[in-house]
């Protein structure tokens, strides 16, 4: 089951609020078969736990990967993940679709 947007919203908050490094990841958008719509989040801690979903599993962890990145250096960045990319067939998102995922930073 995947977490709604307020367990999501929430849990990023407490984290923060417990001093973990936090990044939360945001589907802002798609094209064709996207597995997510915009607007779907996945909260990501500095240990690699997460919460929500941004692909139904396709690309998660392409996407923790980098949000690591984004609690060490602060700096927010932006994902495409789609099938024309070589790197498409690498994390799996295999429908045909195409998102773009925005991933930032949380501070308590």
């Amino acid at each position: 089951m995947i977490s709604t947007d307020t367990d999501i919203l929430a849990t990023a908050e407490a984290w923060a609020k417990a001093g973990r490094g936090v990044a939360l990841a945001t589907v802002v958008e798609t094209w064709g078969s996207a597995p997510r719509p915009i607007g779907s989040h996945l909260v990501i801690d500095g240990e690699g736990n997460f919460v929500g979903s941004v692909s139904g599993g396709c690309v998660e962890g392409a996407v923790v990967a980098e949000a690591g990145d984004v609690i060490a250096d602060g700096k927010p960045r932006t994902l495409e993940f789609g099938v024309a990319d070589e790197t498409a067939w690498q994390v799996g998102l295999s429908c045909g679709g195409r998102i773009k995922v925005y991933v930032e930073p949380v501070r308590a």
